[in-house]
């Protein structure tokens, strides 16, 4: 059977989303755009576009779902691309993601559905490089900005933007109103270093947007255990730094030195260890000056060996990479990149989070007996 391809073009650089959603309907002969319209949704609705190069095809209204538009495009996105599938009238569907929706979450919608007639063939963040920073450093919440997807969405511009920025293999380039500087560019391929590139109006485009796509490996290149994080790079001006130890951290001297860490760059992030909870994988993410600490599960030297067999074979190879004689894959790898990135200061403050050699010395029960510092952060009261 032949199945419908599906691109989704995502991203909060919305004139570069748009210009990229143009240039694959001129491009591909017989696509079509489908785009849900969130911005209406205070009216209980969000509304539904499917347009060619020529023009608008149909539209339509979907209701909310729970009070959450990002609920109600899930819940119509699919029958409305299976309709386009049993239709037979198109090669490719754009699917144009609304500002903030982010695409992981429809990428694992289309995958998950078990349809037989839609296949995901790409996912393109278009980018903007000269507004790359300022959003990047934008620390509102995307209701002050006028783009949450439910009321009670709770994300920044900044880390939306990060996240819809390194999910994306593809970064469509387009040029905006001002011309985007050597940094831009620079900070562009410091973020997501392994991206294709592909400028807007190349013919490179269209070949890119059905070169395929696998969800299950751009889910686990964001997982905190086995995330391919940025290399060390400097280069006009911006700079990446690759921080990396075994010893854990001291959790009162990393908690009181969080504000300036996370200050410290324009994006951070990664995985770490506390040394009064050892057996906890914790994810680092950092961007507009609000970080984000989360319980990601145990390390996998924590587990018995049986539940190894349960874990994916990408966990278990990062794992094999980071392995200890003495603390198996526990470790401290954290990466921050900015212009500016101050590296020596950046190095030394998060050395002097660690445990000194004489607690080091204490081994794990005094470890554990360390002020709990974290537990506001990770075991919040309900």
């Amino acid at each position: 059977m032949d199945r419908l391809h599906i691109v989704l073009v995502g991203g909060l650089h919305a004139d570069a989303r748009r210009a990229t959603v143009e240039r694959l309907l001129h491009s591909v002969p017989g696509s079509v755009a489908l785009h849900h319209d969130l911005a209406p949704a205070a009216d209980g609705t969000v509304r539904r576009t499917i347009r060619d190069a020529g023009g608008t095809l149909a539209t339509g209204e979907a209701p909310l779902v729970n009070d959450c538009a990002c609920c109600a495009l899930r819940e119509d996105l699919v029958p409305e691309l299976e309709r386009l599938a049993a239709g037979r009238t198109c090669r490719l569907a754009v699917v144009e993601l609304w500002d903030s929706v982010e695409p992981r979450a429809m990428a694992e919608v289309i995958t998950g559905c078990g349809s037989e007639r839609l296949a995901l063939t790409q996912v393109i963040t278009a980018v903007d490089p000269a507004l790359l920073l300022p959003y990047l450093g934008c620390g509102d919440d995307l209701t002050e900005a006028g783009l949450a997807a439910a009321a009670t969405d709770r994300r920044t511009v900044a880390d939306t933007w990060a996240r819809q920025l390194e999910y994306a293999p593809v970064l469509a380039v387009a040029a905006g109103d001002e011309p985007a500087e050597p940094a831009d560019l620079a900070l562009l391929a410091q973020l997501h270093p392994t991206a294709r590139q592909v400028p807007v109006e190349s013919a490179q485009l269209a070949a890119a947007a059905t070169a395929g796509f696998d969800v299950e490996a751009a889910a686990a290149r964001q997982h905190p255990a086995c995330a391919l994080l940025p290399q060390e790079a400097d280069a006009d001006g911006v700079g990446t730094l690759v921080w990396r130890h075994t010893r854990p951290f001291h959790p009162e001297r990393l908690y009181a030195a969080l504000e300036d860490l996370t200050c410290a760059a324009a994006r951070s992030r990664g995985r770490f260890w506390l040394a009064d909870r050892p057996d906890t994988l914790l994810s680092w993410d950092a961007a507009g000056g609000a970080l984000c600490v989360e319980n990601a599960g145990p390390w996998l030297a924590a587990l018995p060996d049986a539940a190894w067999e349960m874990v994916p074979p990408m966990r278990r190879a990062a794992a094999a990479l980071d392995w200890h004689p003495e603390h198996g894959d526990r470790a401290q790898h954290l990466v921050f990149t900015s212009p500016g990135l101050d590296r020596d200061g950046l190095t030394s403050l998060l050395d002097s989070c660690l445990l000194t050699d004489a607690e080091y010395a204490g081994g794990p029960p005094a470890w554990k007996a360390l002020p709990a510092a974290f537990d506001e952060l990770l075991d919040p009261v309900s």
